[in-house]
């Protein structure tokens, strides 16, 4: 491949990528995809249909990401999620972190970006101390302390980090085969519990749970797949174009957010260039955007009181730490992360649940003291 047709090509990956993830924001502002409000609902009102929106994505993106596995479309062990090495402290601790911040700041990353969509200005505020705090603790003292402290204890699987590679080595099956079965049994699984909610099997609920799912593996073929060179025409490497993590990736974006914050205020810097995480937030925001004025939702939404402030950069502080600590955040680690059945998105999953229960007390103790 000559140096013309790599440019082509990434340029084709970005396109790609930022129009699935503007699909991934039209069908979560129209079908009011929310993890923290899913959580809310649970809580709040003991109602499970969003939540088994987010199960359904999850099963429908398990068996997309290791069906595509299985045909040889992409390698299932490059993502940072199999990782042998696995972070589960940073896991636990920052997905608790982030949980914790999505409830102050009434969503999680992805619902952020959805809603400065739809003209939340409050939204805006989120994102631009969701991104400083990430790209802190990605690259600034923030991450200096997390390297030294958490992320010093790590489990080593020799094995690999995600169950299809267990199944693998115990029985001696090839790692795409072991796969397709764990996520046709654990995928199908959380399917047909989601189908199995007699409120569910509406339009909308169908199309967040199955369309959201099919975006996370439409993101998993743009990166590991188009995106991939076996030998890249200078250094004769292989290479996953327009990746930050270089690795192939899918949707997440807590660190992306960093990367937008990074391109905007460096641009005149030609070694600042779009990435695939940049482009997927672009994505968002539009998406959002286009449905709200279609379907005419779009509002300006400002902050109510300092404490509605207060509570808010809080909240996105939490995020952006927590969210670059456990390598993910709901959609990072939960959709994309669970994907690939890996254990250390299930920790990470488990802390996000357990900080959103502990958000949900700390305002219900606010309410309760005004």
């Amino acid at each position: 491949m000559e140096i013309d047709e790599l440019n082509k090509l990434y340029a084709w990956v970005l396109w790609a990528a930022f129009a699935v993830a503007t699909t991934f924001g039209f069908i979560a502002q129209r079908t009011h995809f929310c993890t923290m409000g899913a959580v809310s609902d649970i809580v709040n009102m003991g109602d499970w249909t969003r939540m088994r929106m987010w199960g359904m994505a999850v099963g429908v993106a398990m068996i997309g990401f290791y069906g595509m596995a299985w045909m040889g479309w992409i390698d299932p062990t490059q993502s940072i999620y199999t990782s042998g090495q696995i972070l589960w402290l940073s896991a636990l601790s920052g997905g608790a972190l982030f949980g914790f911040g999505m409830v102050l700041a009434s969503g999680c990353g992805s619902k952020t970006l959805v809603r400065i969509g739809a003209g939340s200005l409050k939204s805006l505020v989120v994102f631009f101390v969701m991104g400083f705090a990430a790209f802190a603790t990605l690259r600034g003292v923030v991450a200096v302390w997390r390297n030294s402290t958490i992320d010093q204890v790590v489990l080593e699987v020799s094995a690999g980090g995600a169950v299809p590679f267990w199944l693998s080595a115990g029985l001696g099956w090839t790692p795409a085969v072991a796969g397709l079965l764990a996520a046709l049994v654990i995928g199908g699984g959380l399917i047909i519990w989601a189908l199995a909610g007699p409120d569910f099997r509406t339009g909308n609920n169908l199309l967040a749970g199955l369309g959201l799912g099919m975006v996370i593996v439409a993101m998993w073929w743009v990166s590991g797949h188009l995106g991939f060179v076996p030998e890249h025409p200078e250094t004769l490497e292989s290479v996953y174009l327009a990746s930050n993590s270089r690795r192939m990736e899918s949707l997440t974006f807590t660190a992306p957010m960093a990367y937008t914050l990074d391109w905007i205020i460096f641009y005149s810097d030609t070694s600042k260039v779009l990435t695939f995480g940049v482009v997927t937030v672009a994505g968002v925001v539009v998406g959002a955007l286009l449905c709200a004025l279609l379907d005419r939702s779009f509002r300006w939404e400002g902050f109510h009181s300092t404490q509605d402030t207060a509570l808010h950069m809080v909240g996105a502080a939490c995020m952006g730490v927590g969210g670059v600590t456990a390598l993910g955040c709901t959609v990072g680690q939960g959709l994309s992360g669970l994907s690939t059945l890996s254990l250390s998105s299930v920790i990470a999953v488990t802390g996000i649940m357990l900080g959103a229960l502990g958000g949900f007390r700390f305002q219900m103790w606010l309410l309760d003291r005004e």
